[in-house]
């Protein structure tokens, strides 16, 4: 995997594209010499785990013949108090909505997600302890 990161000025925003061909923007905040007009670095880490996960349990449970009318996912997170102010704690609410939905299906798609299938939170794992609920809405 390759990603090409650019600066866009005399401030803190960026913008990358990685092998997809896909760019998008990164920002902070302005006290910090940006211009508050994208996601942080640290907020796009787990906004791709938010990702990771939701694309594998989809996955799941698609492949169980379980259609979701619709998913949410909420995550909090905190991070250490010293530099490089890690994620040290993860929580991740999942949110669904569907037809046929078991809770046993939903917290088996979540554990393989969790345990076997989403790298980013294999590598978030090394630094947070990460903790899942869920939902099931009619």
């Amino acid at each position: 995997m390759k990603i090409e990161l650019k600066g866009t000025g005399d401030d803190l925003t960026f913008i990358a594209k990685g092998n997809s061909g896909h760019w998008l923007v990164m920002d902070s905040a302005k006290q910090l010499q940006g211009n508050d007009g994208a996601s942080r670095p640290m907020e796009l880490i787990l906004q791709g785990l938010a990702g990771c996960t939701g694309m594998d349990v989809l996955s799941i449970l698609h492949k169980k013949r379980i259609v979701l009318t619709n998913l949410e996912i909420e995550i909090e997170a905190e991070r250490a108090l010293e530099h490089p102010k890690v994620f040290t704690k993860i929580d991740i609410l999942y949110k669904f909505w569907g037809n046929n939905l078991t809770e046993s299906a939903v917290q088996r798609a979540i554990e393989l997600s969790e345990t076997k299938y989403c790298s980013v939170s294999a590598m978030l794992r090394s630094t947070a302890i990460i903790t899942s609920s869920f939902l099931i809405n009619p």
